[in-house]
């Protein structure tokens, strides 16, 4: 799965921004600060002099960060107290503009502090994590619990038909009272109490769970004695698997490192079922399995906490504070939408097992389909259907030729993008790469930064984040990252993609753009700074691109010699695009489920610890996808989606699907990958971001309401 990077502690921290114009406001704040004031060599009390205020990495030390922290949130704090306690009526200008100006040197280092632990931790930057998280949870509601503030905000709000502000202020104004609302600011004295101490507490599970994930993923990494158990790896991936043996010292044996999601993509080519078996139970036992990184207690707390909050803002369950604020707006409308897939999907799924015990009879086998065996007979079937198997692709996805001649040359041809790299900016790995983005009028638009390969120091998955977001206000021009876990390939030897990997760098490309295009006045509506079921709609529609004829044919060219994809190959892979849809809908469809399942419960119904795995069993019992062949594409206990900024939110991504199928109908109805098409999109919502009510935006791009039909083909589900 794709995944947006909603940093798991700066989820639960909103951030204001301080315009960086002038020493004299610098100065203020620095006095203001008082105690708190850092060493006069932090980078991060200045923004950096890099274009675009891209991050000086090569001047982060460890020791910056905690310094910088304590400092950018005694700063913000002054600068809050001196608009909360201003004698002057609130204005526009006065109360919320001073507040999107507020905070800068916290924006700064939280931005690059939490890209870095999620792209390239380590015990320090973990250990500052673990101090921080209660004390940014307990800054956050020193902002939002604030009662003067709140009545500030309040009186603009109660005003704001009759204030001379333009649209996006309005929304502007909007969007702040209902944040200070849902924050509990109308809370009494007592439960504000409650609310802060469920806060910092919260934010100290979410950080433990997270580390827990990432430090289990790599102790788990399973060792195998012989190469003749990895028979039908590539040969480049057993080099790699000794190559991470020898970095454990296990000289002379393999080490398979996992992945965040369920199923490893290994097991598809393995022919030894018994290692397939190990390494999925190894696999499915992270969170639950005792010791140091067991994730029950916490995940159960958080749960139970999250809940007692919800009832404590007035809200039914967790669920519903979370959905209100998005586009679905009731726990009513996922449900539905779910229940109504999830027919569809099993049928389906029950179908493609059928044809996968079929062949395992036919080699002699003498046992019934598992999740272990899933991927390697799906394979078999895909080859035998489509008459190619995935090794037969991989020579002709290179990473370089994917990421320029196709991420690049369709940005290109939809808006009129065009790359330079560059090798002078200071990068925080060796691996990371930089690119300077110039629009159509040949102006720099962007930097964009791509780090695409896996690594012990960085979580699983894929996302996209902002270093530096853009705002007209603050004067600032976008710095966007995205991310993968692409294995990297010994030294010397070329990158070959699967084609999953290729859409993954199509999908966080889409976020990128959505950040790149983002043309507002204020910090909140930057970019990617929309609900969380239509922020993946972008990048879902960014993905069409990657199948594309034109494009396909431009990077699918074989990495030796330079010759294109053979026309009947690039035929097979359009053709199997629906290819094992109902067991990918299944995982997807029983991961979201659980989500709900978790956070549609009043706290007394939370389960303790020890019966966690079997409320999970029970929860995809009732919703009728506990299917023994397919586990959920995330198990609760390493679930870090739901832990950090999906909590009742995961449902996000077929949600967004529906708004994407119909968006690839339209393009395609208006004659595909044409400029005039880019540019309308871009107009009417990817340069929006959050100034606007999503569906707003869907509606004023696609000129209609959405269909749910476009995705029913797509996924074979009608």
């Amino acid at each position: 799965m794709r995944v947006l990077s909603i940093l798991l502690i700066a989820v639960f921290f909103l951030a204001f921004s301080c315009n960086p114009s002038g020493t004299n406001q610098t100065n203020r704040s620095l006095s203001q600060a008082g105690e708190h004031e850092p060493p006069d060599d932090n980078p991060f009390l200045e923004a950096s002099e890099l274009q675009f205020k891209y991050p000086a990495f090569d001047t982060f030390e460890e020791h910056h960060y905690a310094p910088a922290f304590e400092f950018g949130m005694a700063q913000q704090a002054a600068e809050i107290e001196s608009i909360a306690n201003a004698t002057d009526d609130p204005t526009f200008e006065n109360t919320l503009v001073a507040m999107e100006r507020s905070g800068q040197v916290l924006d700064r280092v939280r931005r690059v502090f939490f890209a870095l632990t999620s792209a390239n931790t380590n015990d320090a930057l973990d250990a500052v994590n673990t101090e921080m998280a209660p004390k940014l949870a307990a800054h956050r509601d020193l902002i939002y619990l604030n009662e003067k503030l709140f009545r500030r905000v309040e009186a603009l709000y109660n005003e704001r038909d009759r204030l001379n502000v333009d649209e996006e202020a309005h929304h502007l104004i909007e969007k702040y009272y209902k944040d200070f609302i849902r924050a509990g600011a109308q809370l009494s004295g007592a439960d504000k109490d409650r609310l802060k101490e469920i806060n910092g507490e919260i934010a100290e599970l979410q950080t433990k769970f997270s580390q827990n994930v990432l430090k289990e993923v790599n102790d788990l990494a399973v060792v195998v004695d012989s190469r003749d158990e990895l028979e039908g790896m590539s040969e480049a991936s057993i080099e790699r698997a000794a190559e991470e043996a020898t970095s454990r010292d296990l000289d002379g044996k393999y080490v398979i490192t996992l992945r965040n999601t369920s199923i490893q993509p290994v097991v598809s080519s393995l022919e030894n079922r018994d290692l397939r078996k190990r390494i999925f139970e190894a696999s499915l036992s992270r969170g639950s399995r005792g010791g140091e990184f067991d994730n029950r207690e916490a995940l159960t707390e958080v749960a139970r906490l999250r809940a007692e909050r919800a009832q404590l803002l007035g809200y039914e369950n967790h669920a519903a504070f979370i959905l209100e604020a998005q586009t679905a707006k009731t726990q009513e409308a996922v449900n539905e939408r779910l229940a109504t897939l999830v027919p569809p999907a099993v049928r389906n799924a029950q179908k493609e097992a059928a044809d996968l015990q079929q062949v395992i009879g036919s080699e002699g086998g003498d046992f019934d389909l598992a999740p272990w065996d899933w991927a390697f007979y799906a394979e078999k079937v895909r080859k035998a259907r489509y008459d190619f198997d995935e090794s037969e692709l991989k020579p002709y996805l290179e990473l370089d030729n994917v990421l320029q001649k196709g991420v690049f040359v369709a940005a290109n041809k939809l808006y009129g993008l065009s790359f330079e790299e560059r090798t002078d900016l200071p990068v925080y790995h060796p691996d990371v790469r930089v690119f300077e983005v110039f629009d159509v009028d040949g102006t720099s638009l962007s930097l964009f930064i791509g780090d695409f390969y896996a690594r012990q120091s960085k979580r699983g998955g894929a996302w996209m984040n902002a270093y530096v977001p853009q705002s007209d206000l603050l004067e600032n021009q976008p710095v966007v990252a995205n991310h993968q876990n692409i294995t990297k390939p010994p030294e010397g030897e070329p990158t070959l993609m699967t084609f999953s990997e290729v859409i993954t760098m199509f999908h966080e490309f889409g976020h990128a753009l959505h950040g790149m295009f983002s043309d507002v006045t204020y910090p909140t509506f930057t970019g990617t700074s929309v609900p969380r079921d239509f922020v993946e709609y972008p990048s879902q529609v960014n993905e069409m691109w990657a199948s594309w004829p034109e494009i396909l044919k431009n990077y699918a060219v074989h990495y030796e010699t330079g010759e294109p994809m053979p026309a009947e190959l690039l035929e097979k892979v359009l053709a199997a695009q629906k290819f094992n849809q109902g067991y990918a809908t299944t995982e997807y469809l029983a991961a979201s489920l659980l989500d709900q399942s978790w956070h549609q419960i009043p706290p007394e119904d939370v389960p303790d610890a020890e019966d966690l795995l079997a409320f999970e069993a029970a929860a995809l019992e009732s919703a009728g996808i506990a299917l023994d062949a397919i586990p959920p594409r995330y198990r609760s206990t390493y679930f870090s989606h739901i832990i950090g900024g999906y909590s009742a939110g995961y449902y996000s991504y077929i949600w967004s699907e529906v708004l994407d199928a119909d968006t690839v109908v339209w393009f395609k109805e208006n004659g595909g990958l044409l400029r005039e098409n880019g540019d309308h999109f871009r107009e009417t919502l990817l340069s929006r971001g959050g100034s606007a009510d999503a569906m707003t935006l869907f509606k004023n791009f696609r000129g209609a309401e959405p269909s749910i039909e476009p995705l029913l083909e797509r996924r074979g589900l009608n």
